[in-house]
């Protein structure tokens, strides 16, 4: 394994971490490009709301799945010819959705696409630390998130776009042909960082114990719920938020899509911050400011709230410092988790990957079943998870601290 912080002879800097951002878009841009198209399914198929959300919802079961198979297999054969079958399997998945001829074939090829758009997801912070050190890493991977969160902010308009000159099927073609082309550049450009062992064929004894080994560290769970709190925040927003702002505050779709901006907008500040300073402050620091913002954020939204002053300005400006802190804690943690077994990288990135998403997944469905009856039900739910992510990284610095 590589322990510099150079990039693997052969490839130069800019090229790699090119590379890196692309295999790490793929997921996003299929979730996000989708989103406006949904409406037009339901009359398209015959489908209820509740049935055409199932879209959403089978592709983010398929991302939290396939995290925790990636990073294991990565670990015994190798980064390389694992993300080129994830690869692969994005791309025939994409172009199944596209011919799909009912909303049942499009929730399977949905949730294989997801299978396949993971991969760069799991295996590019795999990737960064096996080329760099444990802080480095956090600054990498900071820069990464940066480059890639535009893709959020973006892909809903371009997929509208497409939707809105051809058929919701157009924006599946684009993914086919980007999924095809990340697979090319991958194929021509990407080196192995991690060389596959060689002999013992006890691949799935090595995966459990690589599993096993990661979970009785504190120091991996203590991050690892870090992560998924602060996640939580996050997910619980995007379920709350267009509900106060229709059903709340009277504002239209269209303003809440103008001021989820400054989510964007302050969520790549922070990581532009990390990718800045974290090898100056270190991990641990960044982490503690990036929950101390995102709880005073929470808390300050939840103030306006019960004074009677919510509006969305009391709305966005305080998540625009949650996502900053966000953008401290993600990348830094990210880092942490995956730096606390050196031989287990690839489990690491995959099982904190997986905690991420299903963490915050069920707090957002949560807040979903409540908010019919408590409007404010996901600022309540936003400020308890961002205490969480505090008191589980102060617990574990406190009790386990790092040991350099």
């Amino acid at each position: 394994m590589l322990s510099s912080s150079a990039p693997a002879p052969g490839v130069s800097s800019p090229l790699l971490y090119v590379i890196l951002v692309a295999v790490s878009t793929n997921g996003p841009l299929a979730m996000n490009i989708f989103v406006p198209s949904i409406p037009g399914l339901m009359e398209e198929f015959s489908a209820t709301s509740g049935t055409v959300q199932l879209t959403l919802t089978v592709y983010l079961a398929g991302l939290a799945i396939s995290q925790l198979v990636y990073g294991p297999l990565s670990d015994i054969y190798g980064r390389r010819p694992v993300m080129l079958g994830g690869l692969c399997l994005y791309v025939v998945a994409s172009f199944l959705c596209a011919f799909a001829t009912s909303i049942e074939t499009l929730m399977v090829a949905r949730f294989v696409q997801a299978l396949g758009g993971a991969a760069g997801m799991v295996l590019g912070r795999a990737i960064v630390r096996d080329l760099h050190g444990r802080e480095a890493s956090a600054s990498i991977l900071g820069y990464i998130t940066m480059a890639w969160v535009l893709v959020p902010m973006f892909a809903p308009a371009l997929g509208g776009f497409l939707d809105e000159i051809a058929t919701w099927r157009m924006s599946f073609y684009v993914l086919v042909g980007f999924g095809s082309a990340v697979f090319v550049l991958v194929l021509w450009g990407l080196p192995e960082t991690n060389p596959p062992a060689k002999g013992g064929g006890d691949e799935a004894a090595r995966l459990a114990r690589g599993a096993s080994a990661l979970f009785r560290e504190p120091r991996f769970i203590g991050y690892t719920l870090t992560l998924g709190f602060c996640s939580a925040v996050f997910f619980t927003f995007i379920a709350g938020a267009p509900f106060i702002m229709v059903e709340v505050l009277s504002r239209s779709p269209l303003d809440y899509g103008l001021w989820f901006m400054l989510v964007s907008v302050g969520y790549m500040t922070g990581n532009f911050l990390s990718g800045r300073y974290s090898q100056v402050i270190g991990i641990d620091r960044m982490i503690t400011v990036g929950n101390g913002l995102a709880v005073a954020g929470t808390l300050i939204m939840l103030g306006f709230a019960l004074s009677g002053a919510l509006s969305p300005i009391t709305l966005f400006v305080p998540m625009l410092l949650v996502t900053l802190g966000n953008g401290l804690v993600i990348p830094n943690g990210t880092a942490a988790a995956i730096s606390v077994l050196p031989r287990t990288i690839g489990a690491a990135a995959g099982l904190s990957g997986f905690t991420q998403i299903a963490i915050g997944a069920t707090a957002s469905q949560f807040t979903g079943a409540w908010q019919g009856t408590a409007p404010l039900a996901a600022l309540w739910m936003m400020a308890a998870a961002a205490v969480l992510a505090g008191v589980a990284h102060q617990i574990m610095s406190q009790w386990y601290p790092a040991q350099e």
